[in-house]
């Protein structure tokens, strides 16, 4: 699925080199709105303390979602990340929404972002580390959920009801989903973007979008693997599904369960990036950390009460191809991104 890296498309750095990927030419502009064109916004969790003169701090930008079951998930990285690089202080920050990546991005406010999105919005801003890879997979799964009892049994069975999605530009919770139902035969509208016409959308964050099924607030959600696996039985698991997906061993282990009734092909987990005006010996440090990470490592570094699922284990080089079937989407649903 991935092409071999090559070299940063900046300067040589010159300790702890890394292997990058600079993506091709090809812009694809998406209409988000005012985007927010500063850090204002995201919610912060710095690294631990350290000597101003000693430390260099470095901002990563994490995926959309509840601030505080995020940093939590992304501990071992943070943790594994200072404890392996001399100097280095990490401070995570947590958008409200992917339309505020790209900004902080090209504004400096950060150096480091995770997601397809703000990768394919402008691939010549970033140097591409790589795909992250959890328990061996570099893949997830898109999936839909409905109540157990509920008599829906494929995405055409939405028209006229309540869809909970996860933000507008989720890959997984969003756009695949809408993409989806547009193809099963529903008006879809403007959505994402606006309001679809043959059923209602929510559009919030996954973790929500799955509350709102559990308090009966929607008929549906649409969310990823990560967050939907640990709400329903093993055995309406696809083969294909368990064959790839890192988190079956997470099925059924929180209540209420649900019905899935759609599943996506599998689709590349979510891109490591770094923005290539950043110009510092600390960018090729941690590409390589990060490139030579395992999942025995990062366990050494989860925190005493870690009780989470780590969201990846190391790096798989990659390239633009193998976001092919998100830029697909965004293109069918009229999504630009700028």
């Amino acid at each position: 699925m991935s092409n071999p890296g090559r070299s940063p498309s900046g300067p040589n750095q010159s300790t702890g080199s890394t292997r990058t990927t600079t993506l091709g030419r090809r812009k694809y502009l998406l209409e988000a709105g005012a985007a927010v064109a500063s850090i204002t916004g995201l919610s912060g969790c710095t690294g631990a303390p350290g000597s101003a003169q000693s430390n260099e701090s470095v901002t990563i930008l994490l995926t959309p979602d509840n601030p505080s079951d995020v940093r939590e998930t992304y501990m071992p990285v943070q943790n594994y990340l200072e404890g392996e690089i001399d100097g280095l202080e990490v401070e995570f920050q947590v958008p409200q929404d992917y339309s505020a990546i790209r900004p902080a991005l090209e504004s400096e406010q950060a150096e480091i972002g995770m997601d397809d999105i703000t990768l394919i919005s402008n691939p010549e801003l970033m140097d591409v580390y790589g795909t992250a890879v959890t328990g061996g997979s570099a893949f997830y799964f898109s999936m839909m959920l409905s109540d157990e009892g509920s008599e829906i049994e494929n995405p055409r069975d939405l028209q006229g009801k309540h869809v909970a999605f996860a933000d507008k530009l989720s890959t997984s919770g969003s756009i695949f989903a809408v993409y989806t139902l547009k193809q099963a035969g529903l008006d879809v509208g403007d959505a994402p973007q606006g309001q679809p016409k043959d059923f209602e959308g929510t559009w919030s964050n996954h973790k929500h979008a799955v509350e709102m099924l559990a308090n009966e607030e929607a008929d549906a959600a649409c969310t990823w693997t990560g967050n939907g696996m640990m709400h329903i039985e093993r055995s309406t698991i696809p083969n294909r599904v368990a064959k790839k997906d890192a988190y079956t061993s997470d099925a059924a282990t929180e209540k209420p369960i649900f019905k899935p009734f759609w599943w996506s092909f599998p689709i590349p987990k979510q891109p490591v990036y770094a923005r290539n005006t950043w110009k510092s010996d600390m960018k090729g440090k941690i590409g390589q950390a990060l490139l030579d990470a395992s999942e025995e490592q990062l366990r050494e570094y989860q925190p005493e009460d870690y009780d989470g699922t780590m969201p990846f284990t190391t790096l798989r080089e990659t390239s633009i191809e193998a976001y092919q079937p998100v830029i697909k989407r965004l293109n069918d649903l009229g999504i630009e991104l700028g």
